[in-house]
């Protein structure tokens, strides 16, 4: 068996003597942990942006009259933090920090399949950011994140050529994501590693990335037919000009269904793995799961037209569609069920990854059954538009993406960084993070069933309360984002040295030192067993380890 003959030194130092010399060293990089630093560094700053957006939409909803801002400056609001926080946050976040830090650690590999093309990727997500970025310092844009035509091709007069070429540009960043991925889970896996020993994190990862290559290019192509209308008077959505505005909502959701899924996959491969750990068991139905990462991937691609129920597509059509919206449910339900199943007579330890976990089981559960309400026709012509389809829509994409990838990070963040946090803090803002979550989106359940349409700045009287407690939940939720910003600062300096292995895990990327040497390994690793090989005679034992108040 070949092993590496590398010099090994940690992906954190090196020997660059000067500030030039270090900064080439970070941002011409082709290690894939610090190309993951940097997507982090950046995701969270966009992240940052994003969050900045909801509070100015916040703030202006505490009272019925829209008293800060105007129609035109609301819209542009709201719209920056749609399309911040969709394709500079959430669809990148998981994949471009955690799967590009861990897919060559967890297959035991020295690093992904094209180096140079991981980061290009992250030059092309900075390049995408800073037109976005330019876009929004110049008035933003007013379509919302959606871009719906003809107001987007022809009638706004708002930056939108610049906001869809950040968003066109960041499309390719994703893509080649993806491609290193797929190639490097087929092609790089350490000896012993099959397809069924893997971690069901690069199985949901791998699923993502099939999403990624084949549903991106057809949101390009969309977008970038919005601009040649906008630039030359094409008729291709505008129906003045000859076009079809269906056309662009069918491409625009033949992507952005499963775009869904390219943020909600790899947030499930994280909760398996925090779920197997802290139970201190095999995934139950592992098979099952990892198969079903796979069939969301493929029924994604058949369910986008039940977000056009009210579109006046074919009633025939919609019932399709809606037909298809019930069995897209059964694998994420299968995912539930199977976590639920692993976690029964587990010996389950409560730190703070495993908070975040369950805080995903239960706000997802919630989030994907009023997906299934969305998807019945008859109560989706009385809620569509309302602020029940934005409450949906938060309870899968904050309360599932964001919870796995908080959970992720502190999960591997003594990996990442050889440091421990502090757990007490940690268990604290999941805490503030899940009350202020529902505290804020819960009522708009509420205020959408009632009638309240999303995108309104000023609305009846009677809807205020729910209104200002939902304001009132998004400070909450706010206080619970900055809260592991500190302490997780403080951990890189003061922390407790983690060692290899803190948690006990029994995947390839504890055994090796931590934070990880350059090429990942000293030895080629051979794989004779499962990912999840957690012995039951050590589960009692472990618990009683890990109890609160033991130490770390």
């Amino acid at each position: 068996m070949s092993t590496l003959s590398l010099p090994q030194t940690s992906y954190i130092r090196d020997n660059s003597r000067t500030f030039t010399d270090w900064l080439k060293s970070w941002l011409l990089t082709v290690d894939h942990k610090r190309i993951a630093i940097l997507y982090l560094l950046a995701i969270n700053f966009f992240f940052l942006l994003g969050g900045l957006a909801a509070t100015l939409v916040r703030v202006e909803l505490i009272t019925p009259q829209g008293d800060l801002m105007s129609s035109d400056v609301y819209n542009r609001a709201f719209t920056l933090h749609g399309v911040i926080m969709v394709f500079f946050f959430l669809i990148p976040s998981i994949p471009a920090v955690l799967g590009n830090f861990l897919v060559p650690l967890m297959i035991g590999a020295r690093d992904l399949a094209f180096p140079r093309l991981n980061l290009l990727s992250w030059y092309l997500y900075m390049i995408g950011g800073i037109f976005a970025l330019i876009a929004a310092v110049f008035g933003g844009v007013d379509t919302g994140w959606t871009f719906y035509t003809p107001f987007s091709s022809t009638y706004s007069n708002s930056n939108v050529v610049m906001t869809i070429t950040g968003a066109f540009i960041m499309g390719f960043s994703s893509i080649l994501t993806g491609l290193n991925f797929i190639v490097t889970i087929h092609k790089m896996r350490a000896p012993g590693l099959t397809w069924f020993r893997l971690p069901l994190f690069i199985w949901a990862n791998y699923a993502t990335s099939i999403i990624q290559i084949l549903a991106t290019p057809v949101l390009g192509i969309a977008l970038l037919l919005v601009v040649v209308e906008r630039l030359w008077g094409v008729g291709i959505y505008d129906p003045a000009l000859g076009g079809d505005p269906l056309l662009f909502q069918h491409l625009f959701w033949f992507y952005s269904h499963p775009a869904v899924y390219i943020m909600i996959l790899p947030a499930m491969g994280v909760i398996s793995e925090l779920i197997s750990t802290f139970s201190r068991k095999r995934i139950f139905g592992y098979e099952f799961i990892a198969f079903s990462s796979i069939a969301i991937a493929i029924l994604g691609f058949l369910v986008w037209g039940h977000h056009m129920f009210v579109s006046s597509q074919s009633v025939y059509a919609g019932l399709v569609f809606s037909f298809i919206t019930m069995l897209v449910a059964i694998p994420s339900a299968i995912k539930v069920f199977n976590w639920t199943a692993t976690l029964y007579k587990g010996s389950i330890s409560y730190r703070t990854p495993m908070l975040y976990a369950l805080g995903f089981i239960g706000l997802f559960v919630i989030g994907g059954l009023t997906g299934i309400f969305l998807g019945v026709t008859a109560v989706d012509l009385h809620v569509t538009d309302t602020y029940f389809v934005v409450a949906h829509f938060h309870y899968v994409m904050v309360g599932g993406t964001i919870m796995a990838y908080l959970g992720g990070i502190h999960f591997w963040w003594p990996k990442m960084t050889g440091r421990m946090y502090n757990e007490t803090w940690g268990g604290i803002a999941a805490l503030i993070i899940f009350v202020g979550f529902n505290m804020t989106f819960f009522p708009q359940f509420i205020l959408g069933y009632l009638g309240m349409p999303r995108r309104y700045h000023v609305y009846p009287p009677e809807f205020q309360i729910l209104h200002v407690m939902s304001t009132a939940g998004a400070s909450i939720l706010a206080i619970g984002f900055i809260v592991p910003l500190i302490y997780l600062g403080i951990s890189l300096r003061k922390g407790a040295i983690a060692g290899d292995n803190p948690w006990g895990a029994t995947g390839l990327e504890w055994k090796t030192s931590s934070p990880p040497p350059t090429f990942n390994f000293d030895k080629t690793p051979i794989v004779t067993e499962e990912a999840y090989a957690y012995p039951p005679e050590a589960a009692e034992r472990d618990a009683a380890a890990w109890r609160p108040g033991s130490p770390l």
